[in-house]
């Protein structure tokens, strides 16, 4: 049985005990940015944070091409968690940020994560926005129309703390400000 330090170079799919399909989206992707596979999950994240996932900001290799504003955000925050990508948090956390919008498709997304195979990922996720945002969309109805294809072992996917912001206590008295890290939306 390997350990999750040994899984971490592994595609997201071992990781979780499952085996990467070939994904439709991520042909997309390629298509759509001129990236290879290898690649498309750096650009995907650029484009992440272009869009309002800001909590993971930071610079990026000039070769990468610029957004396309063909690909919906549901699309991109879903092609961030397919099981092809080695094993990444920041995607699956610039993921759930980029998703905790009012402005997201959540039935369009629902289908997009059956299809591509990503209901364990958006299920955790889900679950550990119960706890800090509970009526927050799309998270709320995930939680209730995602199959349970199969669980996934808690170590796995990124701790409850990686997607939220927290202040500590401090010595003025109070406990912790925990958050939910929603999306940056722009002004149009």
């Amino acid at each position: 049985m390997e350990t999750i330090g040994q899984l971490s170079n592994l595609p997201l799919a071992r990781r979780l005990g499952e085996t990467a399909h070939v994904s439709p989206l991520l042909r997309k992707v390629c298509q759509m940015s001129g990236c290879s596979e290898d690649h498309a999950g750096e650009w995907l994240l650029k484009c992440a944070i272009h869009r309002g996932a800001s909590h993971y900001e930071r610079d990026f290799s000039g070769d990468l091409p610029p957004d396309n504003p063909n690909l919906s955000h549901e699309e991109l925050a879903v092609a961030l968690c397919l099981g092809r990508h080695p094993y990444n948090s920041v995607f699956i956390r610039a993921a759930a940020q980029l998703l905790s919008s009012t402005h997201t498709d959540v039935r369009r997304l629902a289908r997009l994560a059956v299809m591509e195979r990503i209901e364990p990922v958006l299920l955790h996720i889900a679950a550990i926005a119960a706890r800090f945002a509970p009526e927050a969309q799309p998270w709320s109805y995930l939680l209730n129309h995602l199959p349970r294809r199969r669980s996934c072992s808690p170590d796995a996917l990124p701790h409850w703390s990686r997607f939220v912001s927290q202040t500590g206590v401090t010595s003025f008295g109070g406990g912790p400000d925990i958050k939910w890290l929603w999306r940056r939306e722009r002004a149009v």
